[in-house]
Formats: C-alpha cells, structure tokens, sequence
C-alpha cells in the first residue's frame, strides 16, 4: 500500500491556562525537510520533536508549528516592586506631583518590569508529545488516502501500458514483413543485379538487428513487478521509481528498433501513460 507525501494533521490541547494547537503539513520531497515553529519556551524540546516526527514521517517537506492561547491570567512578566517605589522616591527628591504621574514615569525606567523565564513542566510536555501523535496520527491517515487514489491511477496506467504491449506484439509480425518487403523494393529499383542468396543473408542480418523479442519480454516483466510492488506492504516510492525508469528504457528501445509507424504510434501512448506515471511517483513516500 503506497503512501502520497501530501497529508495535513492538528490537534488540540487545551491545558489550565493555555490552549496548544499543533499543526503538521507535508508535502512532496527527496529526503526529509523539516520546517519547525514554535514558541521559545519550547525550544528545548525541539531536539526530541525533530526525532519524534523524522521516525514517523520519513520522507517529504514537513512544516511543524506549535501556536499558544493564553486562556487564564497567567504571565511571566511582573512589576519589581521594590525598584519602582525606589524610583518613585528619587523622583520626589526631584519635583512636586501626583503619585499616579510619578508611577507612571518610574515604570518606564530600567529594571522596573521583570520577565521571569518560563519552563515547560513534565505534565504539558506529556501532553505536546501526545497531541504531537495525534497530529502525525492524522497526517499519516491523510497520506494513506491521497495514495490509494495514486495507486488506484498507477494500475490504471501500467494496464494501459499492457494493453499497448499486446498490440505491439500483435503487429510485430507484419511489421517485419514491411521492413523486409521495404527493403526488397529498394534494392530492386536500383536496377543493378545482386546475388538474391547473399542479399537474403544480409536481410537477415538487418532484419535482426530490429528484433525486439527481448524488449517485450523485459518490458512485460517490469509492468508485472511494478504492480507487484504496489502491492506490498511497504510504500517504497523511490522503488517504484526505479522500476518505471527501467519500464522507460524498454519502451525507448522498442520506439528506436521499430522502424514501423503503427508501432511508432504505440509506443508514444506508451511514453505517454509512463510520464504521467512519473509524474506522480513525485508525491509517493
């Protein structure tokens, strides 16, 4: 069962004072790309986050945010007290006037508001890592979906490549009886004489230089293992990958032996069908 590299998942934690929304967003890559946001506090345990999500996600271009609400009166930031009554004191040395416009005046000096660092404390951690699952949880859930609507096309596509296969081995016959009778009127309209016994061993020398018996063979053993492995338990896209460059070079080889327009024809659908297959093995984890 293949996987598509495209997938999203969020959850929600709502905590005593705060509500987390952990949002993961994937999209198609070579390797792992990770992209992470998140509030400073967090910082220390992005370490073991980048792990977490590199285990279960692989491969692709990953975007990770933690966004924080503040649901309750809760804040790191506090007026020094003593500081601010010191710089009330000293400004009444200095001018006559109202404490409220004294108070006013000493919280912008330095030092009169203090910021007192935060740390993330065992039980809301537990908690991240859990809505951290669940996010992935639902991305994985996601990428599953997307790729049985990728493997549902990619069988579709390799029949169709089959199908052309059979008509390419249904004109193969005819089409060496073309080349040879080509042939045969070309040397004939030269109007000079030739010895007709080396002139047939020399045909069919030419005319098996344009066998394309191994081709087929080959090329209906790679759409087999192809939908072989689209069926296996793993989603292996760099696999697959490999498997149609291979289903490509046979196809290329046919085009080139065929010196045959209706089997030209063919093997252009054929190139066709295989592009869009390659295109989509982009997004396939």
């Amino acid at each position: 069962m293949i996987h598509s590299m495209t997938g999203y998942g969020k959850s929600v934690l709502q905590l005593p004072t705060k509500k987390i929304t952990i949002e993961l967003k994937s999209l198609n890559s070579k390797n792992l790309d990770l992209n992470a946001r998140m509030p400073s506090l967090y910082r220390e345990k992005e370490l073991d986050i980048r792990k977490m999500l590199a285990d279960k996600l692989e491969r692709g271009k990953i975007d990770f945010s933690i966004f924080v609400e503040m649901t309750a009166e809760d804040t790191s930031t506090q007026i020094n007290d003593p500081v601010v009554r010191q710089y009330i004191n000293q400004l009444k040395k200095v001018v006559d006037g109202d404490e409220i416009e004294l108070l006013k005046m000493a919280v912008r000096f330095p030092d009169a508001i203090s910021t007192v660092r935060e740390e993330i404390d065992e039980e809301e951690w537990q908690a991240i890592q859990s809505g951290i699952k669940t996010a992935v949880d639902l991305l994985n859930d996601y990428r599953l979906t997307e790729g049985k609507v990728l493997e549902k096309d990619f069988k579709e596509r390799i029949k169709a490549i089959d199908k052309l296969l059979e008509q390419v081995i249904a004109i193969d016959p005819e089409r060496i009886t073309a080349v040879r009778e080509r042939l045969l009127k070309g040397v004939e309209e030269l109007k000079e004489k030739y010895d007709e016994n080396r002139f047939e061993q020399e045909l069919v020398y030419y005319i098996e230089k344009f066998d394309i018996t191994e081709e087929k063979v080959r090329l209906k053993n790679h759409l087999e293992y192809f939908t072989e492995s689209l069926n296996s338990n793993d989603s292996n896209g760099k696999k697959l990958g490999f498997i149609s460059q291979e289903i490509g070079r046979e196809i290329n080889t046919i085009g080139s032996k065929s010196n045959y327009a209706p089997m030209q024809q063919l093997v252009v659908q054929m190139k066709d069908e295989l592009e869009k297959i390659k295109e989509q093995l982009l997004n396939v984890l």
